[in-house]
């Protein structure tokens, strides 16, 4: 069974066992979050689609850990003007554990 949920701006694709990284979230490690946001609901050639979520259907996970993705370099240039910016940035994450899905 597969679902695909909506988190952080974002939507991804997830089964019952899978981690994931998603924009961060407030919540401590080991907490357990329920993502009533689920845009469709699969199992096999079962296909629920929501319009725009499933009514009822639920996805269980729990906070692994939390973190910095890789850096970004950003490097900006005018030729021949002298002019030249170096920026960087790293994006927060919550690292999530998927557990049940509960698909209505």
């Amino acid at each position: 069974m597969y679902a695909v949920i909506k988190t952080g701006g974002k939507q991804y694709r997830v089964a019952s066992g899978d981690k994931i990284k998603v924009e961060q979230i407030a919540a401590d490690i080991g907490q357990e979050l329920t993502i009533d946001q689920v845009l469709a609901v699969g199992n096999g050639k079962d296909l629920k689609i929501g319009v725009p979520l499933v009514s009822g259907a639920t996805v269980k996970a729990t906070v692994v850990a939390h973190g910095k993705h890789e850096k970004v370099r950003i490097f900006k240039l005018r030729r021949r003007k002298h002019y030249q910016k170096h920026q960087g940035h790293r994006q927060q994450y919550t690292e999530l554990q998927i557990g049940a899905i509960a698909g209505a």
